[in-house]
């Protein structure tokens, strides 16, 4: 089991001067990505866009510095907008404070609890459905600022937004739409001409100049929201019961998006530069990053795939790159966040587009449909859609109900019992394969595991039972749960009571642990536990024969 120690300290042993010129170059590389997206996903996410640098400094060195990964950059990512952004408008920032502070403490507690290897049974298919769910909802956001649309509400919900969009449609400002064209063209461009330079820079900066200097009537981050250069400040946030009551189920829905994201991203890195993350020590990190974030005025945050890519690319190759990006952040918030107000909301919303487009992963959706069976579809629509119409929440909690149902319907339709067939019933009497079975004896032998979604397939073995003994072949049983040892109980009596002797054969070890914890084994009786089917028929014909 790995021990709970950041990478950090590692690293640092074989520490050498040409990697922190690495580090410290992929670092302010890294920063440079990170300004425009913080600065949009604090927008999308209905929060002032020093926010999202706070996010991004804080929780951004907080994680580096104590993180399972040597190269995850963290910061805010798009997965949290539509949260943050619900959490906000029911409860305030002080709500959704106190969530990502409980959320950070419930990471911690899946970290210190060996929790980080849990988060790969999360179905592929959830994950692929509420991802792209989240891209929608995205994209239906940001379509009022593209266009210039004066809403005539203020919508919450993403169908309420797209409900907005479609009954203010006669607002656009055909102005704000080629702003918003001009930067898409732009950041779809730019990673054709130079991958160094980010498209998402070049955007605000050539649109900002554009709208200044042509003096168009176009909406900028200045004009809606009050611009703020001030360095982070600690701030506690006052709570209630009833307010934690609101906001614990943000906070398990922004803990498990987190933990899945950031070690998912965990993965991606390691693919990429041949190394292994500690989970259970990124988690601790990942809990540590989003309570600091949010007691200095920042948002949820978690590891970000294309910036961590990014700081890969770029020759970072330790946590340092990463702490570096946020030193750099810091010093970018302190001097030039004012120059932030000249930057066009349509070039923040076409920033959004593509990001959502990103991370939409339809390639991935349209094989799932394609090739996958029609339960994992379902799950995958049903995830989807849920995300779209009503939040993450409720998309997440029904997803896994659905996915768990699913499971243990498959397992209950591979978990067989079946009866021997015996000389006398259908067989070619010397066939060379057949096994003597003694007289008053009956054998089935049991596939799968014994769980509750089987009782009924293992409670029809004893129905029929009218002889002397009766053998239990469990070599295919690899687990067994409490449904299962009730199960197995009442054969027990039956047994006794039609004066049958019960005989296991082949006990698997988890089973065998299972029975001796719960007595069973006592009762059943360590003579009747054989090793194998030979033995057991021994064990059987010593029983009718007395």
């Amino acid at each position: 089991m790995e021990k709970l120690s950041p990478k950090l300290f590692s690293c640092l042993k074989k520490y050498s001067k040409e990697q922190l010129i690495k580090d410290i170059i992929s670092g302010i590389i890294v920063a440079i990505i990170a300004l425009p997206l913080s600065i949009a996903l604090a927008l999308a996410s209905g929060v002032g866009p020093e926010q999202g640098l706070y996010t991004a400094i804080v929780a951004g060195f907080v994680i580096s510095f104590l993180g399972g990964s040597r190269v995850q950059i963290a910061g805010p990512t798009a997965a949290f907008a539509s949260i943050v952004a619900g959490i906000v408008a029911a409860n305030g920032f002080e709500g959704l404070v106190l969530a990502t502070v409980m959320a950070g403490i419930i990471l911690i507690l899946m970290g210190v609890f060996r929790l980080g290897s849990l988060i790969k049974f999360i179905p592929y298919t959830i994950t692929t459905g509420f991802t792209s769910g989240i891209a929608i909802t995205i994209a239906i956001g940001q379509i009022k600022d593209f266009m210039g649309l004066t809403f005539t509400g203020s919508p919450i919900e993403t169908m309420e937004k797209a409900h907005e969009v479609i009954k203010t449609i006669g607002t656009t400002n055909f102005t704000a739409v080629l702003v918003g064209l001009l930067a898409l063209v732009i950041l779809i461009i730019m990673p054709k001409i130079s991958k160094k330079i980010p498209g998402s820079l070049i955007a605000v900066i050539v649109c900002a100049a554009v709208v200044k200097l042509c003096n168009l009537n176009v909406n900028t981050i200045g004009d809606l929201y009050t611009i703020s250069s001030s360095l982070p400040k600690f701030s506690m946030p006052a709570f209630s019961v009833e307010t934690i009551r609101n906001v614990l189920p943000d906070a398990f829905t922004i803990a498990v998006l987190a933990a899945v994201e950031s070690l998912l991203s965990c993965v991606v890195a390691d693919g990429m530069i041949g190394s292994r993350h500690n989970s259970n020590m990124e988690l601790v990190a990942q809990g540590a990053g989003n309570i600091c974030s949010a007691l200095f005025g920042g948002i949820p945050a978690t590891g970000a795939i294309a910036r961590t890519a990014a700081n890969i690319k770029n020759g970072g190759r330790t946590p340092v790159a990463g702490m570096v990006h946020a030193i750099v952040l810091l010093i970018v918030l302190v001097l030039l966040m004012p120059y932030a107000s000249l930057i066009p909301m349509p070039a923040i919303a076409a920033i959004l587009f593509v990001v959502a487009y990103n991370m939409s992963e339809w390639r991935e959706f349209v094989s799932i449909v394609k090739t996958s069976p029609k339960s994992d579809t379902f799950v995958l629509v049903v995830t989807f859609a849920l995300t779209i119409i009503f939040d993450l929440v409720v998309a997440i909690c029904v997803g896994f109900v659905l996915a768990t149902v699913l499971f243990m319907k498959r397992m209950s339709d591979v978990t067989e019992v079946q009866g021997w067939i015996y000389e006398n019933e259908e067989t070619d009497n010397d066939h060379i394969k057949l096994k003597h079975v003694p007289e008053n004896t009956m054998v089935y032998e049991i596939t799968g595991p014994m769980f509750f979604g089987a009782s009924d397939k293992i409670n029809a073995v004893i129905r029929d039972a009218k002889k002397g003994a009766l053998v239990l072949r469990m070599r295919s049983v690899p687990a067994i749960d409490a449904t299962g040892i009730h199960t197995l109980e009442s054969i027990i009596k039956t047994c006794k009571k039609k004066k049958i002797t019960l005989i296991l054969s082949h006990v698997n070890e988890q089973p065998m642990k299972v029975f001796e914890k719960s007595g069973l084994y006592e009762k059943i009786g360590s003579e009747n536990f054989c090793a194998n089917i030979d033995e057991a028929l021994k064990r059987a014909s010593e029983i009718t024969e007395a």
